[in-house]
């Protein structure tokens, strides 16, 4: 093939999705055509091979459940779908790994900025908001805008816009993307999806915000396919050709929500790309390379201790360093922490020796330590243990809790995540038992700190919508607004899970059946004999009791 040709199929690929899907899977099956195959192997095309991937993943995920719930006796089919799956699946995994090392290349291959000296490193590690507050001042004293310098990790729409990168005058529907709500901004990448394309997002200005809320909007995607398969389930399968269609419809929605937000991501690492090339060369390089000297200076006026000491422990390292040659890339952590840990002692000798200072206080169990301890709640209080299962493929969770007094739940509902799965479970639990102990306080545990922080988020607030980053859904803030009048009666506690307490046990148990009951993997008629054997297995033979919810 000539190298015309090549380069032409090569452009072919980068404008035509479909095209480019269809040769990636055909390569992936051992049936490209040789010439396919080496255009494929373009490094242009890295990124939209990983981006075409995401897409058929979830599209061969989608086949295979509409295959399970046709009721069709459909074995030898669902087991060459399950193997197109995992070929899709691995081709996926390989493809990011291809983009993950091209990028690392380019940024090997990128010449970086001139090594600071040690002693500044060390002392800006030690205390960075004091050579931050300097900087700024260098800044401002120079008309710039005061944001430090370096090229961003993040906010890279503010670093563009501050320092020229982008047009002074952004394009109305740019602006509007930038200063809309978060939940429009949701709204515009599910039209984006599902609907028009939106040229706009990938503005710089934009971008990292689409970045961002892509998880969100891919949330929303797996609560479509939820709604869909729960609408195909509550028919019997003779009858579910139209509601099968429409689960098709809901995975290809999702599909095209992964490819976006792969695209998102490709396109952010371009970004990231092209501030560093612009903060490592030219004019912006001097400017850099000028505020920082001045600063510098101010820093080791402000701070005259700190740098004498800095200056002088970084001498005693570079006389005996193997890497003093290059100027000691790494070593200013290290220095940096056994100077901060000198200041604390200097710190601790001054504030006296007679041993109190707060021993107390350091001994307390830590957060995770705790293991629910219940020695400062009321002996009354009803206490249960919660937990939650979510699925794979959709949003569709199950939940299950077990209680000291003997009674038992589960069901299923909707979630974003594992966390809002729990908040749900959560939730359930403290509602029945502040409906059968109207008068005792109550305490749920659980073993997901996401979980706790966010319920007791929202009943400090009095607000579900404090829990927005973990609970997305309507139905956990439904919950979570039932709850909060109750704030007063109710605490969450975290539970380390799977270490044989007995009703975490039966509440992982249920809210695993739950699950499976959710998806059609449980027949109905199952499910009664299933709970009877978990509660068996791990309720506690003192509280013989159960309710079902």
């Amino acid at each position: 093939m000539t190298i015309a040709a090549h380069t032409e199929l090569v452009h072919h690929f980068t404008e035509d999705f479909i095209a480019l899907q269809d040769a990636v899977l055909a390569r992936m099956n051992g049936m490209a055509a040789p010439e396919i195959a080496a255009a494929l192997a373009h490094p242009s095309l890295a990124g939209p091979i990983a981006i075409a991937l995401a897409h058929a993943d979830v599209r061969a995920r989608g086949d295979i459940r509409r295959t399970e719930l046709s009721g069709l006796p459909a074995a030898q089919r669902l087991r060459q779908l399950r193997e197109h799956a995992r070929r899709v699946r691995r081709a996926r995994s390989e493809a990011d790994a291809v983009c993950k090392e091209l990028r690392a290349r380019r940024v090997a291959d990128r010449p970086g900025p001139p090594l600071e000296p040690l002693e500044l490193r060390v002392a800006r590690a030690v205390d960075p908001e004091a050579y931050g507050r300097a900087l700024r001042e260098e800044l401002l004293d120079r008309g710039w805008p005061a944001a430090d310098v370096r090229a961003a990790d993040n906010d890279l729409a503010l670093w563009v816009r501050e320092w020229g990168s982008a047009a002074a005058q952004l394009p109305i529907a740019v602006r509007e993307l930038l200063e809309c709500h978060d939940d429009a901004f949701v709204q515009a990448l599910l039209h984006d999806a599902w609907e028009d394309e939106n040229p706009h997002l990938a503005h710089d200005a934009v971008v990292e915000r689409w970045g961002r809320h892509a998880r969100t909007a891919l949330a929303w995607g797996r609560y479509a396919i939820a709604q869909a398969e729960r609408d195909v389930l509550a028919r019997p399968p003779i009858a579910r050709r139209a509601q099968l269609d429409a689960l098709d419809d809901a995975y290809q929605d999702a599909a095209i929500l992964a490819a976006r937000a792969r695209e998102a991501k490709h396109r952010i690492a371009d970004l990231h790309d092209r501030i560093r090339d612009r903060a490592a060369a030219g004019p912006f390089a001097e400017l850099i390379a000028r505020c920082r000297a001045a600063a510098l200076t101010r820093f080791a006026a402000d701070e005259p201790r700190l740098w004498q000491r800095a200056c002088r422990l970084a001498t005693e390292h570079q006389e005996d360093c193997d890497a003093r040659a290059d100027g000691c890339p790494r070593c200013h952590r290290t220095l940096a922490a056994l100077l901060a840990e000198n200041a604390s002692a200097d710190t601790s000798q001054e504030g006296g020796g007679d041993g109190d200072g707060g021993g107390s206080e350091g001994s307390a169990p830590g957060y995770k330590e705790r293991y629910a301890i219940l020695d400062d709640f009321p002996s009354r209080a009803a206490v249960a243990v919660a937990d939650a299962a979510i699925g794979d493929e959709s949003a569709r969770c199950g939940y299950g809790w077990a209680a000291e007094d003997g009674t038992t739940g589960y069901g299923d509902s909707m979630a974003s995540g594992s966390g809002e799965a729990e908040v749900i479970g959560v939730c359930q639990a403290a509602l029945s038992l502040l409906g059968r102990h109207p008068e005792a306080p109550v305490l749920v545990l659980c073993d997901s700190t996401e979980a706790v922080e966010a319920v007791n988020l929202a009943l400090t607030s009095a607000d579900p919508a404090a829990a927005h980053r973990t609970v997305l859904f309507p139905e956990g803030r439904e919950l979570l607004d039932r709850l909060l009048s109750h704030g007063d009666r109710v605490q969450v506690r975290w539970l380390k899970g799977h270490i044989g307490h007995d009703l975490n046990e039966t509440a992982d148990a249920l809210a695993g059946l739950a699950m499976r009951r959710a998806v059609g993997r449980v027949s109905a008629s199952a499910v009664g004999k299933q709970v009877a054997r978990i509660l068996r297995s791990h309720s506690s033979d003192q509280h013989p009791g159960t309710a079902a919810a």
